[in-house]
């Protein structure tokens, strides 16, 4: 669970325990455990018990010092998680109860995916017939029963989840390893909503159903959703699957989307971005940065080249990556289940589309001085009604996101370069093995972390927000100056590295030197030995 700020007030907390209303106080000196634990207290469970806490309309509560205070007449109920120790001590009464509340899947680990088969049948079943969905919705639904039942029926269990879905392989489609029920509707506090709009959001303090809510409010607060009649189901369906096609790599995952989503959420707000583009600019814009590396294969471009990978040669070697992440990204939209465009029109979805594709491709580190040199020649008459102006500004603005982890304060942003570090070396191990080419900058012999950093940000990072920051002086203060002090760091450590370098050089040196008068001190006496002995004998 996560929170985005480390000052707290006292907070009252009320909670439901089978009818009997509990007030629990806590200060700001707890952390998310310590609550946890108070819960627990006030609830009879033994300490240590996981414990989900519900609203009246079934959200799920984060357990953390962030969380919304309530009041005694809308208390929040308490449902204790069923661990697989305690799951062997409980009644078939308890057991009961808990399938009651939803939770089959945890109870019963030996028959866990047909139980959870049924669990999700039965809340597809009571969409279909309560909530009304629109007839796309609908059919869904009822094509979901059907394979469910027949799959019931011809087997009591199966494997688990298949792989994720590689656009090479032309027979799988992309799609979610689970459904809209299964995904938990997490109430942010106010704090999160406005932490959310600003580039020092700790992107590091919460779990992927959290970092879902927070993408879900993102598109609903910008008016996305009302603007372009998006089916809230279909939103959340469509950011599961962009969820189950990002793979676990050390640097460019799940978590590396959120975060260049929530820095572009957070320029939309500090620039006022949504007085100077249309809104189907920002659907672009932010579409884009959630898409911009889905399926990456933890190898970059250059990689994928030189080792001519089927991505290259299906690319013939253009920007292969870029190229693939906007076919996997249309891929999705292209099932009716995950299209959050099917209510827009041909005209729209085509401006919608291009628009994407060219703010991901700009994506491409190799292009990085073509659009930059460009925005800098435009910049000197920005024209806000020129449509190639605004076209070249969308691509600066996803390529300051997609790059502006050091824009984030030191502790958030220093794990992403070991992050990156990490797949660097993956790569050039990988490379060093095949016989391939290996860049300097990622070879782990080679690189430390200040001079990876200290380049990039005076060459690459530095530049580029200075020259954003004279059409938004705005962010200079928020963004330019950050990195700033991240270059200034930087450089410290590298003094740092550079004088223990010459320490060991000239320790190296002394111990040579002594090493060397105490042979030449043993000749000379093995010298005057044999001439005194010579000398006796005489």
């Amino acid at each position: 669970m996560g929170s985005a700020s480390s000052t707290y007030r006292p907070k009252c907390i009320y909670l439901d325990i089978d009818g009997r209303i509990q007030k629990v106080i806590f200060s700001k000196y707890c952390n998310s455990k310590d609550i946890m634990d108070l819960f627990c207290i006030a609830t009879g469970l033994p300490r240590n018990t996981t414990i989900s806490l519900l609203t009246a309309d079934n959200c799920m509560v984060s357990i953390d010092p962030t969380m919304p205070t309530n009041t005694e007449r809308s208390p929040y109920k308490v449902i204790p998680v069923v661990t697989e120790q305690l799951s062997g001590k409980m009644t078939f009464f308890a057991c009961i109860t808990l399938i009651h509340e939803g939770f089959l899947s945890r109870v019963f680990k030996i028959n866990e995916l047909k139980t959870e088969v049924a669990n999700h049948l039965a809340m597809l079943e009571k969409k279909v017939e309560l909530e009304g969905l629109k007839v796309v919705e609908i059919e869904k639904c009822k094509r979901d029963i059907k394979k469910m039942r027949e799959e019931m029926a011809a087997r009591s269990s199966r494997t688990n989840c298949p792989c994720k879905y590689s656009f090479l392989d032309e027979n799988k489609r992309p799609a979610p390893r689970r459904d809209v029920p299964s995904y938990p509707k997490y109430m942010l506090s106010q704090e999160t909503i406005e932490a959310l709009r600003k580039p020092t959001f700790d992107v590091w303090l919460w779990e992927p159903n959290e970092m879902l809510s927070c993408l879900e409010h993102m598109y609903h607060d910008l008016g996305l959703v009302k603007d372009f009649n998006i089916n809230p189901i279909t939103l959340k369906r469509w950011l599961l699957c962009i969820h189950d096609n990002y793979r676990n790599n050390p640097f460019h995952n799940f978590r590396h989307c959120f975060c260049v989503t929530q820095m572009m959420y957070s320029m939309i707000s500090l620039c006022s971005l949504q007085e100077k583009f249309s809104q189907i600019d920002i659907l672009i814009l932010m579409t884009a940065a959630v898409c911009h590396d889905l399926d990456h294969p933890g190898y970059n471009n250059t990689y994928q080249i030189n080792a001519r990978t089927e991505l290259a040669v299906r690319y013939n070697d253009i920007s292969p990556l870029e190229n693939h992440h906007c076919a996997v990204a249309f891929q999705i939209i292209s099932q009716p289940e995950f299209n959050i465009f099917s209510n827009v029109d041909q005209d729209q979805f085509k401006q919608i589309r291009q628009g994407i594709i060219t703010l991901i491709l700009a994506t491409d580190m190799a292009r990085h001085a073509e659009i930059l040199d460009s925005f800098k020649e435009k910049m000197e008459n920005f024209d806000y009604t020129n449509e190639e102006h605004m076209t070249c500004l969308k691509m600066v603005l996803i390529k300051c996101c997609d790059i502006s982890n050091e824009v984030r304060p030191m502790e958030v942003a220093e794990p992403w370069v070991d992050c990156l570090l990490e797949e660097y070396f993956m790569q050039s191990d990988r490379e060093k093995s095949e016989g391939l080419p290996v860049a300097p900058f990622m070879d782990r012999d080679k690189v430390t972390k200040p001079t990876a950093q200290i380049g990039f940000l005076k060459f690459v990072l530095i530049p580029m927000f200075e020259t954003v920051t004279k059409l938004f002086p705005e962010v200079e203060e928020v963004m330019l100056q950050p990195l700033w002090e991240s270059r200034d760091h930087y450089e410290g450590l590298k003094q740092i590295d550079d004088a223990m370098k010459e320490v060991i050089i000239n320790s190296n040196y002394l111990l040579d030197t002594v090493n060397m008068m105490i042979k030449s001190n043993i000749i000379i006496k093995q010298q005057l030995n044999s001439e005194t002995a010579g000398m006796l004998m005489v």
